[in-house]
Parts: C-alpha cells; sequence; structure tokens
C-alpha cells in the first residue's frame, strides 16, 4: 500500500507513530504538508499538484488537519475522494466533528446521550437559556477551541451571562452546557478504528483544575469499557462519518454522556496509557480497506429510476412486530433487507425466519416508493398554548 499522512507537523509524536508502523508492515508512506497542495480543477479529471508538481498515485491518505487549516484542509481531503483514494475520514466527516454545534446537532438526532446544550445569540436569551440546562453552574465553550482552550466553568448565573456577553462582543459563538457535577475533572477518550474501540482511557484533572486535557496537566490511566460505553463511543464516530476517531465521554448518573467526537485524536496519551499499539491498528484498518474496500451502497445501489436504499425502523405500534421476515411481506413488494440493527447487534443478510422486534432498524433496498409509504406519518409538534390569567366577570349593575 501507498499511504500519504497529511501533516504539517512531520515531527509530532502521532505522526511519527503512524509513519513508523506503516513502515514496519511494509508499506510505503509519506508525510505530505497539507499546505502545500494546489487543487487542480483544469482537466478533465480532478487532480492535485504538491509543491508545483503533479501527484503521483496514492491507494490511501490519512487526513490529520489541524483546526487552524479546516477549510483548506478539508478542501484536500475532498479532492482526493473525487480522485477515487481511500481515506478513513471524509470531509465531510471531519468538517461535522469540527464545529461543536453541528457535531451536537447531528448527535443528538440519533438518541446519543449528551449533556444539556444549548446555543443563543441574543442578549436576552442568555438567562432563559442557562435554567433550561439545569442552572448554574454551566459549562460555556467556544465552538472550535481544542485541547481545552475555550472551555469554561462559571459558577453562577451572573457570572455567566457577563462571560457570554464578553464572548459574543468579541465575535465568538459559544455553546452553554450542563454542568456534569458526578463526573468533574474525570472523562473518558475512546479511540474508535472502524466499527470498535480498539484503546480507552480515563482522563483524571490536576487539582481543582475541572478539565481533564492532557495538555491542561492532567493524568491518564487505562480503562475497560462496558458495552454501553463502547456502543456510544462506535456509534457516534460512526454518525458522524469518522472510521478513526477519539470520542470523549462524562461517566454520566445514568451512563455515557458524549462531549466530543475528535477527528484527528492525539496517540501520545492513550498509548502511554494501555501501552497497546493504536497506530498499527490504525494502518491495518487502512490497509485492509485499500485491499477489499467497503461499498456505500447507498450510491452504488441506485441502478435505476424508482430503487434505492432506505433505513426502515419498526416501531412498538407496528404491524411488523412479532412477525419474520418472511410475514411481513417485504419480498412481495419488492424490498430486500441487507442487514438488521438490533441495539449493538448486527445481522447481516438476515434470513426470513428472523422475528421482528420493536425498534429495530432495517436496512433495505427495494422500491422507494414502497418504503415510503412504510414509514409512520411524522407527528407534527404541539404548539405550547399559555393561559390567560382569569379575570373576574363584570356583573351589570342591577336597575335602580
Amino acid at each position: 500500500m501507498k499511504l500519504a499522512i497529511l501533516s504539517r507537523a512531520p515531527q509530532a509524536y502521532s505522526t511519527q507513530r503512524l509513519r513508523t508502523a506503516a513502515q514496519q508492515r511494509g508499506h510505503t508512506v509519506r508525510v505530505l504538508n497539507t499546505l502545500r497542495f494546489a487543487i487542480d480543477l483544469s482537466g478533465a479529471e480532478p487532480d492535485l499538484q504538491y509543491r508545483g508538481r503533479p501527484l503521483s498515485d496514492y491507494d490511501a491518505i490519512l487526513p490529520r488537519i489541524g483546526n487552524s487549516i479546516t477549510y483548506f484542509g478539508t478542501a484536500v481531503v475532498r479532492q482526493f475522494e473525487q480522485m477515487d483514494v481511500y481515506t478513513p475520514n471524509t470531509a465531510n466527516g471531519i468538517t461535522n466533528a469540527r464545529d461543536k454545534l453541528r457535531a451536537n446537532q447531528i448527535l443528538s438526532r440519533h438518541n446519543i446521550g449528551m449533556p444539556a446544550t444549548t446555543f443563543v445569540r441574543n442578549r436576552a436569551d442568555v438567562r432563559p437559556a442557562i435554567e433550561r440546562v439545569g442552572g448554574a453552574p454551566v459549562v460555556i465553550k467556544l465552538l472550535e477551541g481544542t485541547q481545552g482552550i475555550g472551555v469554561i466553568l462559571a459558577p453562577q448565573a451572573k457570572v455567566a451571562e457577563a462571560i457570554i456577553e464578553t464572548l459574543h462582543s468579541t465575535k465568538q459563538n459559544v455553546l452553554i452546557q450542563r454542568f456534569i457535577a458526578e463526573s468533574r475533572g474525570r472523562d473518558i477518550r475512546a479511540l474508535v478504528v472502524g466499527d470498535r474501540v480498539v484503546a480507552a482511557m480515563r482522563r483524571v484533572a490536576s487539582g481543582d483544575e475541572f478539565r481533564s486535557n492532557v495538555h491542561r496537566g492532567g493524568t491518564v490511566e487505562p480503562v475497560e469499557l462496558t458495552p454501553e460505553y463502547e456502543e456510544a463511543a462506535v456509534r457516534s464516530a460512526q454518525i458522524m462519518g469518522l472510521k478513526v476517531a477519539g470520542v470523549d465521554m462524562l461517566e454520566g448518573n445514568e451512563g455515557p454522556l458524549v462531549m466530543e467526537v475528535n477527528s484527528s485524536p492525539g496517540l501520545q496519551g492513550i498509548e502511554t496509557a494501555t501501552n497497546l499499539d493504536v497506530a498499527g491498528a490504525i494502518i491495518d484498518y487502512i490497509a485492509n480497506q485499500v485491499a477489499f474496500p467497503e461499498i456505500d451502497v447507498r450510491q452504488r445501489l441506485t441502478i435505476s429510476t424508482g430503487y434505492g436504499v432506505a433505513e426502515l425502523l419498526v416501531h412498538g405500534s407496528a404491524d411488523l412486530v412479532g412477525k419474520t421476515l418472511g410475514e411481513s411481506g417485504l419480498w412481495e413488494r419488492d424490498i430486500t433487507v441487507l442487514t438488521l440493527h438490533r441495539g449493538a447487534t448486527v445481522i447481516p443478510n438476515p434470513r426470513k425466519g428472523v422475528q421482528l422486534e420493536a425498534e429495530d432498524r432495517l436496512l433495505c433496498f427495494g422500491k422507494l416508493e414502497e418504503m415510503r409509504s412504510m414509514i409512520p406519518e411524522r407527528r407534527r409538534r404541539r404548539a405550547k398554548v399559555r393561559r390567560l390569567p382569569k379575570e373576574p366577570i363584570p356583573v351589570p349593575a342591577e336597575p335602580a
């Protein structure tokens, strides 16, 4: 395999480890400065120039895109995608993860546990927003902060309002987030590669510091994740469109609360804590994908007009609950079930004797109109009606 690592820091620990792991496995690897690319759109085929010369062919790239060059870096990754060069993290996945608001919006749509979060811009909306997340203390986060920078704990509502007003005055966008007291100064970083967690560590803050980032002086220790935490980490990375990701989670009283999904996770802390070859696991995954690439069925199976891929949810009140796939009538409607997702379990090419349960998710290929007819009508949100205070009804005076 010929691999390019896109990085502006060739001497950084993570870049060095990834390059060494690739070389040890017999792969050809180069570290290329992301900013030295030129995107060439002048020819019939998409192309790239590097340091003013045509780029040679690569089987795969591994983006290590820094926060300061997100726009240009993702444009380069997108061009590699147009050239059919494999990347474990797509440009869209990197963009989604880099914007904390966008990431929260995406994850909240998929029943991922997260700290209560709000986003407002008007000064008059700040106090109600603080109350909606549970009141002070609250955590205030800059949308594009990294390594704990731009994360502030405000102990009182008035202090939070003053901080937010100051940040807004400098054109900064911030999130207001519930403070998870039971996880103060601690969080979990899970390193996801493909569809599994290859390593996990607990980060513990130093002294009174509530941020547990290693760059803030925190310490690390290996941790064995429960299935609940592992599922949350893998699903979060997959939802964001990332095959290599660091997923940060708080340990809430009711289970994992995802804080952030990092598209360029550092390897030094987690390899030191766990003594595992995380870089090797990443390289092995990329090599396997180059040798036997996954196919995005949503793009490849739209063979003729009216056919495509869709996901059907088996609702608790649906007629399908309790029936087998053979009894469901899907095949008669020209719908083929590709995979059945039940919680953390995935059943590929399920047999007709499999009995359906509520909340099963079926990835199907077939007539789009037939599948659309099986989706229940979306419930409209009820408008909140504010009741007016009762006023005494005036009684006309009796005639004298």
